[in-house]
């Protein structure tokens, strides 16, 4: 289950109210431009039958004349070709005398203006009964108009998403925060009694206890010393060595063999021989071992096998955990890496999700699902390049 998550409803009133100012925009603007596609409309009808009559008007008469001249040169921003029934070019403007010269131009260019179901052709009469057809196209202002919404549908989405990435940011910075103060506060709590039990374990050998007892106690302190240091590492840079993986790794594994049931087995194979050394923080990497093996004996439920496995892949440093567990469906192979996320009734859910940071961000590799089938097992792997 997810104990820490980003607010759902944020998310949903940032995504709502984005998508109700992109609608009410988009609905406003596509009202804009009807309207003034009839003005244009109407202008470009006004245009042809002035055109059309210009020829027919008493030269003495200057007032008819002036008017046909002023609606012809006050539609300046629409193209538009006038033709005769032989598809020959009586007048046009806003046009390229070039498409006009070309006939092959020409007609595609007619036949784009044509294309759209709101420009139909307007057809004109001359008083001598000739049919003159005027086509023509949206003006730039209308296509500014027309694709505008879309931009602006666009620069918000842009905006909610940085929105959304800078709060979600914001929000894991300050769980952050908070997790690193948790950590090096529990690393403080644990020195004081730690260290007193390291007063005791020398005070046990002292008298006549079986050796093996104390050696074990002093494992498990030598142990709880390495969970504080480790705790009061995170949120600090990470120092990195040439450590041999094969012995690291070999040292984790012979720690559980003593601890694990009895109807539990833990094995370890090698591929490889010689030393196979990687830059890594040996106490971190131990950690994210020890995450590994935890998760696997929790998902065998007191029997079944462990297999660790280490070996090489071209320039990498390989380390797969393989149990016979209860396994898991493809849908959880990234989930299970989420900080809050646990399939447990006890537990944060931060094992893994810390494991994947201290490999990925403080190592430079990769943890992953190798391969998992439910009630079958599942393989993690480990990959930190070679030294």
């Amino acid at each position: 289950m997810f104990k820490y998550s980003f607010g759902y409803r944020s998310k949903v009133a940032y995504i709502f109210i984005g998508s109700v100012i992109g609608v009410i925009s988009l609905l406003y603007t596509n009202y804009l431009a009807r309207e003034l596609m009839r003005k244009e409309q109407f202008e470009i009808d006004l245009w042809a039958r002035g055109i059309a009559l210009w020829n027919y008007i008493d030269p003495r008469s200057n007032t008819e004349r002036e008017i046909n001249l002023s609606i012809a040169n006050n539609v300046t921003t629409i193209p538009a070709i006038m033709t005769d029934d032989y598809l020959r070019v009586i007048e046009y403007m806003n046009v390229p005398k070039e498409i006009i010269d070309n006939p092959a131009k020409l007609r595609s260019t007619i036949e784009h203006m044509c294309n759209s179901p709101d420009r139909q052709p307007i057809k004109i009469i001359t008083p001598e009964g000739v049919e003159l057809t005027v086509y023509y196209d949206d003006s730039s202002l209308l296509k500014s108009i027309i694709f505008f919404p879309y931009i602006q549908l666009g620069l918000i989405g842009i905006f909610i998403s940085f929105a959304f990435i800078t709060f979600r940011s914001s929000k894991q910075n300050e769980q952050n925060r908070v997790w690193v103060g948790m950590a090096k506060e529990t690393a403080h709590q644990l020195g004081t009694p730690t260290s007193s039990l390291l007063g005791w374990i020398e005070y046990l050998k002292s008298m006549d206890i079986a050796p093996e007892a104390t050696d074990e106690m002093s494992k498990d302190i030598q142990r709880l010393m390495k969970v504080a240091n480790r705790f009061g590492k995170i949120g600090s840079t990470t120092q990195l060595s040439r450590v041999d993986v094969l012995q690291e790794v070999s040292r984790t594994v012979d720690y559980f063999q003593t601890r694990i049931p009895k109807n539990v087995t833990l094995r370890i194979e090698k591929s490889c021989t010689g030393e196979l050394d990687a830059m890594i923080n040996p106490s971190l990497f131990e950690w994210v071992m020890e995450n590994l093996l935890k998760n696997a004996l929790d998902a065998l439920q007191g029997k079944g096998d462990i297999l660790v496995w280490i070996g090489v892949r071209d320039k990498w440093a390989v380390v797969d955990v393989k149990d016979t567990g209860k396994g898991m469906t493809k849908s959880m192979y990234n989930k299970i890496f989420r900080p809050g996320f646990t399939t447990k009734t006890r537990g944060w859910g931060l094992g893994l999700s810390l494991s994947r940071r201290i490999v990925v961000d403080y190592h430079n590799g990769k943890i992953f699902v190798k391969e998992s089938e439910v009630g079958k097992g599942t393989t993690f792997r480990i990959m930190i390049k070679k030294a």
